[in-house]
């Protein structure tokens, strides 16, 4: 697996196939790293799924417990994440891409919208993640997985790890951006819906609705939805590559 470093972080990364290129973010939430897009919990894996016909990128997120880290700090926010992920597309010499997310990808998605709307030709939402309701400071159950993953790690600690929490879930609706900003992207995007806590439906479809140029699957993770849901995705990214 090819790597690099940029501003104390090493980032690890691969890549499949050729062609316009797809940048993705796999599930799994702060543990999003490229091997997870090989299990069940990734119904449609674009490593594999989209490789014959695009250049297909997976990288590590920092700290997922993968091989890409970078220093902690109480100030580190979804920015960060967005950060690594340009700085590989800058690695990569990639002006312009497609971006797939699926779960905590969804809100790396918006992100990147947010602040480098130029270099996505198009995005894919699989079940992204959000909140319906106040915010819990109680640790979500996949948040304190994740931290105990990090190990021999003195920075990490309680003081520092409640903060990361709250600078990532603590605003609420998609964490990374209001409302009032998902209604000003223009670039075209398709939601396939979540159903369940982490990944609720109504962020999905309420997505759907704001986003100005946006598709919507509601039935997807399971046959006999699964196939033709492939085929949408795979039609909705070939509508929106260039000409070559």
């Amino acid at each position: 697996m090819p790597s690099f470093d940029q501003h104390g972080a090493h980032i690890h990364y691969e890549e499949f196939g050729q062609g316009f290129p797809i940048l993705t973010f796999a599930p799994a939430g702060l543990r999003s790293v490229v091997a997870v897009w090989g299990q069940p919990s990734a119904p449609i894996n674009p490593t594999t799924e989209f490789a014959n016909d695009f250049r297909v990128i997976a990288m590590d997120q920092r700290n997922a417990g993968g091989q890409s880290h970078a220093p902690m700090t109480a100030t580190d926010s979804w920015d960060d994440y967005t950060y690594d992920h340009i700085a590989l597309l800058d690695r990569l010499g990639i002006e312009k891409c497609h971006l797939y997310g699926q779960c905590i990808g969804g809100s790396f998605i918006i992100n990147m919208l947010k602040h480098h709307w130029d270099r996505i030709q198009s995005a894919v939402l699989a079940q992204p993640i959000g909140r319906v309701g106040p915010f819990k400071p109680e640790w979500s159950a996949n948040f304190q997985g994740w931290t105990e993953t990090l190990g021999d790690r003195p920075e990490a600690t309680p003081a520092l790890l409640e903060a990361f929490y709250r600078n990532l879930y603590e605003p609420g609706f998609v964490y990374c951006a209001d409302r009032d900003f998902v209604t000003s992207i223009k670039t075209p995007c398709l939601v396939l819906a979540g159903n369940d806590e982490a990944h609720p439906w109504p962020i999905s479809e309420e997505l759907s609705k704001l986003l100005p140029n946006c598709a919507f699957v509601a039935e997807w993770k399971t046959e006999p939805h699964l196939t033709p849901a492939k085929a949408r995705v795979k039609e909705f990214l070939e509508k929106h590559t260039p000409a070559r």
